[in-house]
């Protein structure tokens, strides 16, 4: 295994979990198991987040359902996945064999959804660290799918979801000017970390067919863009809850400056994901240059949680 720090002390910790890095991958951009393994060693960054699994097998959206968006991306996936049960029996097992630590991502139509696929995850090896409830995926059917507009049943989400038996943090959303609010009933409710931030809403058209160029018309919106949008919500949320919840920043990460910018604004650890498409050695490249930057200012990257506030 290749050293994971530069003269620094790597290891940062996200509510109770401790993990020997900081940089992780995002939901939905790295698949479910070992598929970046070709390219780096999994076990050298912080944990390997996996695409969101429900308790049951869904099939998305129709086709297209990626496409450019100026200098980001604009995706309507829409969940597709074979189930928690299939993810524990054929994807987790090659990735538990990389070394790498894990965090689970769940994620459900309604309440009751997401306690069932929580409980499933009860049976799953320690190598699962965390399990990450997808409150703001906005592709499903309909804006009344995002949770995460909603500090009451994101609550009673967070609250359904003890049963996995292990540290629970609460994906949240932009798209809604209460974000802080979410994500102080999420903590009471159960979360020890918020996830900040997931993609934001967006709509592209074809300059041909005039028409939206995915097959669901409306989709999420990300890559780097929408970083500062996540540096203002991990700004506000730990200026409202400081240390009471950690903070896991992603959005638009593609350097080191921008997890450290994270940090500084009050993350505790960082996730890589739209970078990862054009290269899927992003995770990895970012976390080295964040111990780098940190390296050269004599400072570990959890001793950076907040500095911007003080």
């Amino acid at each position: 295994m290749v050293a994971v720090n530069v003269g620094v002390n790597a290891a940062v910790r996200v509510g109770s979990v401790e993990l020997a890095a900081p940089v992780m991958t995002a939901a939905g951009t790295a698949g479910y198991g070992a598929e970046l393994a070709p390219y780096f060693d999994l076990a050298e960054i912080g944990a390997v987040v996996v695409k969101s699994l429900a308790a049951f097998e869904w099939a998305g959206n129709p086709a297209p359902r990626l496409a450019p968006a100026g200098a980001g991306m604009v995706n309507a996936v829409g969940l597709q996945g074979q189930g928690v049960e299939h993810w524990l029996a054929h994807d987790l097992p090659a990735l538990v064999n990389t070394g790498a630590r894990v965090v689970a991502s769940i994620w459900g139509r309604s309440v009751d959804d997401y306690r069932q696929a929580a409980e499933l995850l009860a049976a799953a090896p320690t190598d699962v660290v965390a399990v990450e409830v997808n409150l703001s995926c906005p592709n499903l059917e309909g804006r009344g799918g995002i949770f995460a507009h909603d500090p009451e049943l994101s609550a009673q989400v967070v609250a359904a979801t003890a049963g996995c038996g292990r540290p629970r943090w609460a994906k949240l959303s932009a798209n809604t000017d209460r974000i802080v609010e979410v994500a102080a009933a999420v903590h009471e409710a159960g979360a020890e970390a918020a996830t900040l931030i997931n993609t934001l809403l967006a709509l592209v058209l074809d300059p041909d067919t005039l028409s939206p160029v995915l097959g669901a018309g409306g989709g999420g919106y990300s890559g780097r863009p929408i970083h500062p949008v996540a540096v203002r919500a991990v700004w506000d949320v730990y200026h409202a809850l400081g240390e009471r919840l950690a903070i896991v920043g992603v959005g638009g990460v593609a350097s080191g400056w921008e997890a450290a910018e994270l940090l500084l604004a009050g993350a505790s650890a960082v996730q890589v994901g739209t970078a990862t498409f054009a290269d899927p050695r992003a995770p990895l490249r970012v976390q080295r240059e964040l111990l780098a930057w940190c390296a050269a200012r004599e400072l570990a990257p959890a001793a950076l949680t907040g500095l911007g506030h003080r």
